[in-house]
């Protein structure tokens, strides 16, 4: 049978708002030649691509049984089942015929403990034993946890962490246990939902290096344009309520939605000024006696064209392809003396005493720098080498075991972090959440600080629950510059962000007078606004400057 996955004429609306309408999505199976089809789904935030996803892996849009479907949204259970244990069950066959060969294999025993194998339940035990066997070696049963652990330690997991009981792990880390089951099973069709979230720029790598050769189907939203560029195969443009496909990575298709652009500037161009040519042959001769049947003539002509439409810039809006009207704009801050933000020998770790008794184990240790009001620093280094705890020091969120953070008397700290967006009150509307948090203040001021972020008109006065991922962002980002803060301290910002997004962003903190700290897994991004790199890893921080006159971005230095 078939594995091709055709979805005819298919609606699709989200908290009363409609996402697609009477659209196609055709999903080319694998080929002997080419493997696997890689597909990218793109489109501006809020345009429902995480809705059509969701509608595929649940199957509320209808497709064959027999195709099997896994969408990876959302981090697993976290308990005493080890890492690797917990990837190895989401086999669901290959548990079932070891199950299965236990359970054969101990009937035979007692058969034989009693001096009844040779019966009939003996023999067709054996028979069923030797089928079950054949089955798992056609498996590769034997190799399953090789393969579990290889694909374990592309993510990150060493090979203590595969052992360690996956309750032990933060959501970031779960999340990540929850692709490498989906990546262990191969499914017919995978669904994954922005999977670089969560990753460093190793496991990137990796995952960009893994997902290449692909050999089922895969459908991805993803902001990062690298990324798209290394993997997909084809790309699905979302926009107009419709549904776009194009062959090629996402740099190809960029190239072809701009050359389509402009062909269809063109050809708008030449219908406008030939129905302008009939209007004018039209004012010009339609009361002259001898000229007035002609005239008429064009009038005919002129009503039975169709309506031309202008082209509009919404289908390219979320792309990165430049003309967007997304700006976003921090508020100038006070000038402070430098530096604003200092620490001297600072160390820490979760769950040591202060002080520290003799043989603790640090996150930092021994951390010393100054931060000036216009330093744009990228804090880069592997996962749990001490970022976030660096930023949560700064900020304030936690303190020293040892040493001491000095902020200047009047410094504001605006600190953006996916916890920030997960702590929205989603029953309330982005204008109330902000009332909320400054009462007494007039409702124009929240609809102009909303403004300066993208949240524009009605989506102002949606509920947040109701909003996506990357425009909750954006209602978190107006409630820190309503603070009027100095300094930016930002964990993972372009999460959920369109390409577009990510760019004003970008524009904005460039264009901050103030300071910045910045934790992103986007190389691309840190590039474009960072002027140093700190280096986390080991406990230990070292700053980097970058080198005058080379090609390479800082952080890629």
């Amino acid at each position: 049978m078939t594995k091709d996955i055709r979805l005819e004429d298919f609606d699709i609306s989200y908290a009363g708002h409609p996402i697609l309408k009477s659209t196609s999505l055709h999903l080319s199976a694998p080929t002997a030649d080419s493997g696997g089809r890689r597909y990218g789904l793109v489109g501006r935030n809020g345009i429902g691509k995480t809705t059509l996803l969701k509608a595929i892996g649940t199957r509320e849009i209808k497709f064959a049984e027999h195709i099997s479907v896994l969408h990876v949204e959302q981090e697993i259970h976290g308990d005493d089942t080890t890492v690797i244990r917990a990837v190895l069950a989401a086999d669901s066959e290959r548990e079932g015929l070891l199950a299965q060969v236990e359970e054969l294999t101990a009937r035979l025993n007692s058969l034989s403990t009693t001096g009844s194998a040779k019966d009939n339940a003996g023999t067709d035990d054996a028979a069923a034993l030797t089928k079950t066997y054949a089955r798992l070696a056609a498996v590769d049963a034997d190799g399953a946890e090789s393969r579990a652990a290889a694909i374990l330690s592309g993510l990150g997991f060493d090979a203590d962490a595969q052992k360690r009981a996956t309750r032990t792990f933060s959501g970031g880390w779960r999340m990540r246990v929850a692709l490498a089951r989906a990546l262990f099973v191969k499914p017919d069709l995978l669904l994954l939902d922005e999977p670089t979230n969560m990753l460093d720029f190793p496991a990137v790598v990796w995952l960009e290096k893994y997902l290449s050769k692909w050999p089922t189907t895969l459908l991805v939203v993803s902001h990062d344009r690298a990324f798209l560029d290394s993997i997909a195969t084809d790309i699905i443009h979302q926009h107009s309520l419709t549904l776009d496909h194009y062959r090629g990575d996402f740099s190809t298709f960029v190239k072809a939605r701009e050359d389509r652009k402009k062909q269809r500037i063109k050809e708008y161009e030449t219908q406008l000024q030939y129905r302008q040519h009939l209007q004018a042959f039209i004012d010009r001769w339609r009361y002259n006696a001898n000229r007035a049947a002609q005239a008429q003539s064009k009038i005919k002509i002129l009503e039975k064209l169709p309506p031309l439409d202008a082209p509009t810039k919404e289908e390219d809006e979320g792309l990165g392809a430049g003309g967007s009207h997304i700006y976003f704009r921090f508020e100038e801050p006070e000038r402070l003396a430098p530096p604003i933000i200092k620490m001297d020998g600072v160390t820490f770790g979760y769950n040591v005493p202060k002080p520290p008794p003799p043989g603790s184990k640090f996150i930092l240790e021994n951390i010393t720098f100054d931060l000036s009001p216009d330093s744009k620093v990228a804090v880069v280094g592997p996962n749990g080498a001490g970022k976030t705890t660096l930023l949560k020091l700064i900020n304030g969120e936690i303190e020293p075991v040892r040493g001491q953070v000095t902020r200047h008397g009047r410094v504001r700290i605006a600190y953006f972090s996916q916890h920030h967006v997960d702590a929205l009150e989603m029953n309330l509307t982005p204008v109330q959440f902000l009332a909320k948090k400054f009462p007494g203040r007039p409702e124009e001021e929240f609809r102009r600080q909303l403004g300066k972020f993208g949240i524009t008109g009605p989506t102002g006065l949606q509920i947040l629950g109701t909003l996506s991922g990357g425009q909750k962002s954006r209602v978190v980002f107006a409630w820190l510059n309503m603070t009027s803060p100095h300094v930016l301290v930002l964990d993972e910002p372009t999460v959920n962000l369109d390409m577009d997004t990510i760019e004003a962003l970008s524009r904005s903190i460039r264009n901050f007078a103030g300071g910045v700290l910045i934790v992103s897994h986007d190389e691309r991004f840190l590039d474009s606004v960072c002027n140093e790199v700190w280096v986390c890893e080991g406990g230990h921080m070292a700053r980097f400057e970058g080198k005058v006159g080379s090609g390479d971005g800082i952080v890629r230095q």
